[in-house]
């Protein structure tokens, strides 16, 4: 892990993003953003609206928001088991776009990037449809779906980065950092 000087702010309650952080040894601090979002909103709007909400003082602030689309929908996170099924058949069989906008600042610069992640599925029969919905794991998910647990069991094919999938597009932060900040992080 870096100093603790070297901390970053993450603009994020999100259990998944910290744990991205802390699988690339990035030291960081959790922080509430105080921005309400928009269902369905702009990505790369929430992202940079979270990281402005979030007083970093001399440290990064980061702002991650992520939306799943499929066929020009913009799929949320179900309300209940009812949606959460209509969701999963909606995106079973097809290829699907994870599109999360990054949003990485301090006093002096801001960056703001925008990172897509092709899913495919596959054909999802009742049976396992219903053992997905008993497992409860798509609560709370965009997408009605965790890749990262049981999830992994949907997806036939992933094109891109697939931390993106879980919740923060880690490729692109760690090329920000590398060239932002080359060797603090332990990157560039």
């Amino acid at each position: 892990m870096g100093r603790t000087e070297d901390l970053i702010v993450l603009a994020s309650t999100s259990p998944q993003r910290s744990a991205i952080l802390a699988q690339l040894r990035i030291p960081f601090r959790t922080v509430a953003p105080a921005f309400e979002e928009e269902p369905g909103g702009d990505p790369l709007e929430h992202a940079a609206g979270k990281a402005r909400s979030v007083e970093g003082g001399e440290y990064p602030v980061l702002g991650i928001d992520t939306v799943v689309r499929c066929g020009g929908e913009v799929i949320g996170k179900p309300d209940g088991p009812g949606e959460a099924e209509r969701m999963l058949e909606l995106l079973a069989g097809k290829t699907h776009e994870v599109v999360s906008g990054l949003c990485l600042r301090t006093p002096g610069w801001e960056e703001l990037h925008v990172e897509t992640t092709r899913v495919t599925f596959r054909e999802l029969n009742p049976r396992e449809l219903g053992h997905y919905l008993a497992s409860g794991e798509w609560e709370g998910r965009a997408g009605a779906y965790a890749i990262q647990g049981l999830g992994a069991s949907l997806v036939d094919r992933v094109e891109g980065d697939y931390l993106n999938v879980v919740g923060l597009p880690g490729a692109l932060l760690v090329r920000l950092l590398a060239t932002r900040f080359p060797g603090t992080y332990g990157f560039g």
